[in-house]
């Protein structure tokens, strides 16, 4: 790596890439951290949402335009995926940011770095979210050494796998979820509804339109044949009001109507009194564990995808609940395991006092020592390692 070069002022510069709602708000809590720590020493360029853009980040371009799900879509759009892969980096590289932080979307992120580390070695690069090197394509880990120089991990076992991948440095920063506990738990006027009849189930087909179309008929199945075996149950479906439409399509021949409710807060307070859940595997499921919501995970995908993923894990469990606690706790279908059938009896469970809801409440008490960072928050911990592992600013001659 050449020696580093002088930054212009004694202030720092950070050039931030976040191009999914999710990564936006992982962003947006780490500028307003850094913010607080360098007040007006500190200026952002990159690329954000609303959220990156209310902390004071003019974005290159609309994330909005990277919102591409489906293989074909993606190959249609190539030619413009890889222009603003192109684009960003010689923005990024112009800049000459004092540290370049890619937070998740790896398949655009790492594409960006590359290009940077290759045209301008001195910027140190961090990652912002691990990709899941510790499931499938393991030997990312080590690849990644030529361009990343810290990976920030949210989940407390991705240091130790980065260590046995021979990757970068990695730290364990926390989850964003640690810092909405409070949202998450019952009170005991909730609790009281939780162990109430009839017992509340949710139902998370997804976030993405794909998912919805390749569960909700699933789903529905298997709720009806949980009430023709004679469970009882209220259905609460959270979704988001992008999706509401294909979401009450796919209910309207439920022989169980749900009740949909809308956004994060509706979606929080039906956690607190559900007595178990069906959702489809993904971050919810951790979710639902520091929820201490028994749950039971699904997945099915189109044919050439569950063909290439299925093919590639190599980890015991896709669940990230599991993961967590260390044990498969949670009962996984996934893709010709994903039957009506399998999944109505593993609901039935739950909704019982039986020996399978039993264990993973038992598990999930267990989560908050397993995720615990201290007193600090995520953001704030991310924001050590950053300033830490960036150029420090100097003054000018």
């Amino acid at each position: 790596m050449s020696p580093p070069r002088p930054t212009t002022g004694s202030g720092r510069k950070i050039f931030l890439i976040a191009t999914e709602e999710s990564g936006d708000r992982l962003g947006a809590a780490l500028m307003k951290v850094l913010r607080q720590r360098l007040g007006d020493a500190v200026a952002f360029e990159g690329v954000g949402g609303r959220a990156m853009a209310q902390e004071g980040l003019s974005s290159l371009f609309p994330i909005e335009e990277l919102s591409i799900i489906g293989l074909a879509a993606i190959v249609k759009q190539l030619p413009k995926i890889l222009r603003l892969i192109r684009r960003t980096a010689t923005a990024a590289v112009e800049a000459a940011p004092d540290v370049l932080v890619i937070i998740d979307s790896p398949d655009f992120t790492h594409r960006v770095a590359r290009r940077v580390r290759s045209r301008d070695p001195a910027i140190p690069i961090v990652d912002y979210v691990s990709p899941t090197v510790w499931a499938w394509r393991p030997g990312r880990a080590r690849s990644m050494r030529r361009y990343v120089d810290h990976v920030l991990a949210l989940l407390p076992f991705e240091p130790d796998a980065y260590r046995k991948l021979q990757g970068p440095p990695c730290s364990y920063v926390g989850h964003p979820l640690t810092d909405q506990l409070v949202a998450l738990r019952p009170s005991a006027a909730e609790q009281e509804r939780r162990d109430g009849k009839p017992p509340v189930l949710l139902v998370l087909p997804g976030s993405r339109r794909s998912e919805i179309r390749h569960h909700m008929a699933i789903f529905g199945k298997a709720l009806s044949q949980l009430q023709a075996q004679g469970a009882s149950f209220e259905l609460i479906l959270p979704t988001m009001p992008h999706l509401v439409e294909a979401v009450r399509a796919g209910v309207a021949h439920w022989p169980v109507q749900p009740t949909i409710v809308m956004g994060e807060a509706e979606k929080r307070a039906a956690f607190r009194i559900a007595r178990a859940a069906l959702a489809k595997s993904g971050t919810v499921t951790l979710e639902l564990a520091l929820s201490g919501v028994p749950m039971v995970a699904a997945y099915r995908a189109g044919s050439i995808e569950a063909f290439i993923v299925l093919r590639a894990i190599n980890v015991s469990s896709v669940i990230l609940a599991n993961l967590v606690v260390g044990d498969n706790v949670v009962p996984e279908y996934i893709q010709n395991d994903c039957t009506p059938e399998n999944l109505a009896s593993a609901l039935r469970d739950l909704l019982a006092d039986s020996p399978q809801r039993s264990r993973q409440v038992e598990a999930f008490r267990n989560i908050d020592a397993i995720m615990a960072i201290g007193s600090q928050p995520p953001s704030a911990r991310a924001a050590d390692i950053v300033l830490t592992t960036g150029r420090q600013g100097r003054p000018a001659d």
